[in-house]
């Protein structure tokens, strides 16, 4: 049976990503608070990922990583989350948007120091042999095939 692909959709009235994060533990319970809807799936898109997030008051979009290939943008709807970068804290508002190029190595990510929910569109690509770097933790993540792989920042498997 042939999927049905939808013309259009309204965008938060689909359902959530099932699986909350693809972090392992101790790093997967970080993510509480933080719910996606991955639009780009819905379209069966594949040369680049959309995702709508929430972020409930004091939710993370993410750890604070770097792509290696992969270039990041995103937009806020509603709410006014808090980018982290290596160069300090940014206050977003609605309306405002942030890039963060593939290969410069600036960890990045949001947090929701609010008591709102945080509504925010986010786009990346999904260059084949991206890697994932986190400053703040031990962990290394690899995109094969596909599907992210973490590791420790040595190569050992969590």
């Amino acid at each position: 049976m042939k999927k049905t692909i939808p013309i259009a959709v309204k965008a938060d009235q689909m359902p959530p990503r099932v699986r909350a994060t693809n972090y392992p533990e101790p790093f997967a319970s970080r993510m509480i608070g933080r719910e996606k809807i991955p639009l780009g799936d819905l379209f069966e898109l594949s040369n680049f990922g959309v995702n709508l997030t929430r972020l409930a008051p004091n939710g993370m979009s993410a750890l604070r990583h770097s792509h290696s290939k992969q270039d990041e943008f995103i937009f806020v709807f509603q709410g006014s989350p808090t980018l982290i970068t290596d160069e300090g804290r940014t206050l977003l508002l609605p309306g405002m948007c942030a890039g963060f190029k593939a290969g410069n190595g600036n960890g990045h990510h949001l947090i929701n120091e609010t008591s709102e929910d945080v509504i925010y569109l986010e786009i990346g690509d999904r260059t084949p042999g991206d890697e994932g770097h986190y400053p703040d933790d031990d962990l290394k993540a690899m995109l094969v095939d596909g599907q992210w792989k973490f590791v420790h920042k040595d190569g050992s498997p969590y």
